[in-house]
């Protein structure tokens, strides 16, 4: 009876100690079946009027910009396919690469009549994914220019929020889970019921520019006296409120100036603003942006640095964002100092 007693001991011991060996080796396993958190993404828009081919290298994600709605209301035409499938392309050499087909811009229509038409707006929906299938695509980006508003000259109607909302179902189904849905929104967050929109989203890059005109900054990441209608952490927190988690949200950062139409033209690219002379860098430390004045000290421009796109970065990285967006690619020196910028400052 001793000797099976110690053996029960023995069995009993060596049980125990298999069962915490276990409870180890699940505990340390477990988090390879845990849910990934979305890695970081860079997304450039690409146009069809530029000839830059980008380097993916710097690049997680590349929005073709632009398809439009047809004349029919019920399909995409797209800008220069040609330069589309050089840009698809780049996925042979870079497997890391995702290429999306933006829809709309500033100026582009025709949304409106689309989404509020059942029919029409599942036969667009349908023809994006035709698209998506046609030229390897890994998704589709919206950029609708504004729903209910007609501020860029395009049509608009009262319902073209809830529309909208129902444009992003139909597409979504059409194209599937394993595609990207994307969107641009304008900084304030208005026009969109994102707490509805959300669901459907991979993630939405919001324009955080175009904010103000000089004598005010475009772009700024704080307020101060100079700061345009929105800046970057308000457009971000107005986000939140509307309903899209910050791990959906992309921050959109302008690779060019807004100038006074006198010296500064109104839109130049950082390249070129590089070039102009008679005028004095400035650094507003509370906005945290940069701007140049003439020599009577007056307010002409308004554009991004290395410096205020690494400060960008630190705040897209502290506020759980899910990355950085922006335009537009051909605007970097040819040595690409903002987008290397951007690059180090949400990876190393």
């Amino acid at each position: 009876m001793l000797v099976k007693k110690n053996e029960k001991s023995c069995i009993a011991f060596f049980s125990f100690q298999l069962i915490i060996v276990l409870i180890l080796l699940i505990s340390t396993v477990s988090p390879i079946f845990a849910k990934k958190k979305p890695s970081k993404v860079i997304v450039a828009y690409v146009t069809s009027w530029t000839s830059d081919i980008p380097d993916p290298t710097q690049i997680t994600h590349i929005n073709y910009a632009f398809g439009h709605v047809n004349d029919a209301f019920n399909g995409i035409r797209i800008d220069n396919e040609t330069r589309l499938q050089s840009i698809v392309d780049l996925k042979k050499k870079y497997a890391h690469l995702k290429v999306l087909l933006s829809i709309g811009g500033w100026g582009s229509g025709r949304f409106s009549e689309m989404a509020s038409d059942n029919t029409k707006r599942e036969q667009f929906a349908k023809d994006c994914a035709r698209a998506v299938k046609q030229f390897h695509l890994d998704g589709i980006d919206i950029d609708w220019e504004y729903p209910t508003s007609s501020a860029a000259g395009i049509s608009s109607h009262i319902n073209d929020t809830h529309n909208f909302s129902l444009l992003m179902k139909a597409i979504r189904k059409a194209i599937g889970t394993k595609k990207l849905l994307t969107m641009a929104s304008v900084a304030s967050g208005k026009y969109v019921a994102f707490d509805i929109v959300a669901p459907y989203l991979n993630f939405v890059n919001i324009m955080t520019y175009d904010s103000g005109n000089p004598p005010y900054h475009h772009a700024s990441l704080y307020r101060s006296a100079l700061s345009g209608n929105t800046t970057c952490e308000e457009a971000v927190a107005a986000h939140i409120t509307a309903g899209m988690p910050a791990h959906k949200l992309v921050l959109g950062i302008p690779f060019y100036g807004r100038g006074n139409k006198e010296e500064v033209k109104s839109f130049i690219d950082y390249k070129d603003l590089l070039k102009l002379q008679g005028l004095e860098k400035k650094w507003d430390d509370v906005a945290k942006a940069n701007y140049m004045v003439n020599q009577q000290g007056e307010f002409v421009l308004s554009y991004e640095s290395p410096e205020s796109i690494r400060l960008k970065c630190d705040f897209i990285r502290t506020k759980g964002l899910l990355g950085a967006m922006y335009w537009e690619y051909a605007g970097d020196t040819e040595d690409g100092i903002l987008r290397s910028t951007v690059y180090s400052g949400i990876f190393e």
